[in-house]
């Protein structure tokens, strides 16, 4: 694995850094415990399921942009891989697939979701999907989707080559 340059949430802050400091933390892990692989490792399914690392890299960009994009901003525009016919469809990769280019549209997707925050306050009733979340509700429930898909990407990892870490 690359080296980790991952920065610490903050011990001390108020509630919003807080909770952004730890989302950011496992963020950086997935780009972290994602990055230097090849694409067919990246695709290699190594249990039952779909599951894959870029399989989970794609489905957490979806996320991202479905709970701040589309929830929290109340775009309806924005596109998701999964579907009603095909509702694991952000799992679904080839060899073939970029492992790069599905971090950066990770990277990038994270990127928007920061603007997206930077135009709402915690309080703030999402403007999509009837609004009964609040933005604090999203990030919290960001921290734990991501936080959860990082250990499974730690497993991932560890099957595929042996690197092990937090």
């Amino acid at each position: 694995m690359d080296n980790d340059t991952r920065t610490e949430p903050p011990t001390a802050a108020g509630e919003r850094e807080t909770l952004t400091g730890f989302l950011e933390y496992f963020r950086a892990t997935v780009v972290m415990k994602a990055s230097g692989l090849t694409d067919a490792d990246g695709a290699k399914r190594l249990v039952p399921s779909l599951t894959t690392v870029s399989g989970l890299v794609q489905h957490l960009t979806d996320v991202e942009q479905f709970w701040f994009q589309d929830r929290i901003d109340g775009r309806h525009d924005v596109p998701t891989r999964w579907s009603a016919e095909d509702p694991d469809g952000e799992f679904r990769v080839s060899e073939e697939d970029s492992l790069a280019g599905i971090i950066e549209d990770y990277e990038a997707a994270c990127r928007q979701s920061r603007e997206v925050l930077q135009r709402h306050g915690m309080d703030d009733l999402c403007r999509g999907g009837g609004g009964a979340q609040s933005v604090r509700w999203v990030l919290v429930h960001m921290i734990e989707e991501t936080g959860r898909h990082c250990g499974h990407l730690d497993i991932l990892r560890e099957l595929l080559d042996g690197s092990t870490g937090d």
